[in-house]
């Protein structure tokens, strides 16, 4: 019998949110805890997503309404989780926040972001840009509360930004906090981080300019990236008009990931769609293995494959170097005729594969992993990309049934 009916769910993001809604709806009490300034996760950097090709808006914010008319739900930000004992019905949770400087008086109204004259790179970005040491995390935030970086303790900032503020929503005194929760299942749903393109040499991420990633990709395309929107080489702010799209970025390669992230095929066929519909002129090259449309996306990609100004070249990358007024020249095996191919673009994205956060975060305690990574189903229950690679729907899916499990977990804890 469970002792305790609350769940905590370790991970803000779409698979978090969903754990926690599905189980407060059916009367458990919900703690979400999240690293990060803000709810929304991997899914609040997107431009669109699957399977309706809309903004995160469409669906982030109709779980976020949920969660303010949920009285069942509690959610911390800025904070993590140190140590966990116990065991199911009764687990014992360290969790440590970290300050924000900004107190729940914050309005969102901008005049500390406006006064502030320190800048930080933008992680939001994917340090494409720099903002503000006081900002908001992103246009659709939750909480919508600014954050002031502790870079700006003890410098004539902090007295700029204390006296531009007439709420009285700065505050830093405020330090970091320990606390504890006593629990009676916790779900592990903190999501994924891009693969690391630097590690793969060959393919110039770091060194080349105009070569990025396919989560950069989307922060340009997105009207809240660093562009407004506009998709233009960061060298130099130039339109691009012949694109390379380079599959399989460290997915299925026995010296990164040896498995298949199973949603770079379909993130760059979206993308294509993003310079095709922003510059109908485009060209666009995409060098693949093999691609993979799961289920009910067999018709995006047949409809993408159609377009005139896409070439299709099976057929694995070798190298991307620098080439000429800053384009990059990209070597490749075209595997059907048996030659090398060597041909300059304007700009690469590299479709890096979906690292689980568990592979440089462990979950503290005796959990147990796969050989790539993933958490395995045990006392902590995984959710999400924490368990496999799956899309924003497979994410739902996975996140429903541990969902489930972590109510089956606390059955007779709860009212």
């Amino acid at each position: 019998m469970a002792e305790n009916g609350t769940i905590l769910v370790v991970g803000g993001g779409i698979s978090g949110t969903t754990v926690a809604l599905e189980a407060a709806e059916v009367g458990r009490d919900v703690v979400i805890v999240e690293k990060n300034p803000y709810l929304g996760g991997r899914v609040a950097q997107l431009n669109k997503y699957f399977p309706k090709l809309c903004p995160p808006t469409c669906g982030l914010e109709i779980q976020f309404q949920r969660i303010k008319k949920n009285p069942r739900v509690t959610f911390y930000t800025l904070t993590e989780v140190e140590s966990i004992s116990g065991g199911p019905g009764n687990f014992e949770v360290t969790l440590k926040e970290s300050p924000r400087f900004v107190n729940e008086r914050c309005t969102a109204c901008g005049k500390c972001g406006e006064d502030c004259d320190m800048e930080i790179p933008n992680e939001f970005n994917f340090g494409m840009n720099k903002r503000k040491a006081a900002y908001l995390p992103n246009e659709m935030a939750m909480p919508m509360r600014y954050v002031v970086d502790q870079s700006v303790l003890g410098t004539p900032t902090q007295k700029k930004l204390e006296a531009a503020c007439t709420y009285g929503a700065l505050d830093f005194s405020m330090k970091p906090r320990t606390f504890t929760l006593k629990v009676g299942a916790v779900v592990w749903a903190t999501g994924w981080n891009p693969y690391e393109a630097s590690r793969m040499e060959n393919l110039g991420f770091g060194r080349v300019p105009n070569v990025i990633t396919n989560m950069m990709m989307e922060r340009l395309a997105s009207p809240g990236g660093p562009t407004g929107g506009k998709i233009v080489r960061p060298s130099d702010g130039q339109e691009v008009n012949s694109i390379a799209f380079v599959q399989c970025a460290g997915s299925r390669d026995e010296n990164h990931l040896t498995y298949c992230s199973y949603i770079c095929c379909l993130a760059s066929m979206k993308q294509l769609t993003y310079i095709r519909e922003k510059n109908p002129e485009a060209k666009a090259t995409v060098f693949y293995i093999d691609l993979r449309s799961p289920g009910r996306y067999e018709d995006f990609y047949k409809k993408v494959k159609e377009d005139g100004n896409v070439t299709w070249l099976k057929g694995k990358v070798a190298k991307v170097e620098a080439g000429a007024n800053g384009n990059v020249r990209v070597t490749a095996e075209d595997a059907v005729k048996g030659t090398l191919v060597t041909e300059e673009f304007e700009m690469v994205v590299l479709a890096t594969g979906m690292e689980p956060s568990t592979a440089k975060s462990k979950v503290p305690g005796s959990a147990k992993y796969d050989d790539n990574r993933f958490l395995l189903p045990g006392d902590i229950i995984p959710a999400g990309v924490a368990k496999k690679p799956v899309d924003v729907m497979g994410s739902g899916q996975v996140s429903t049934a541990a969902a489930l499990k972590a109510v089956q977990m606390t059955a007779g804890g709860g009212e």
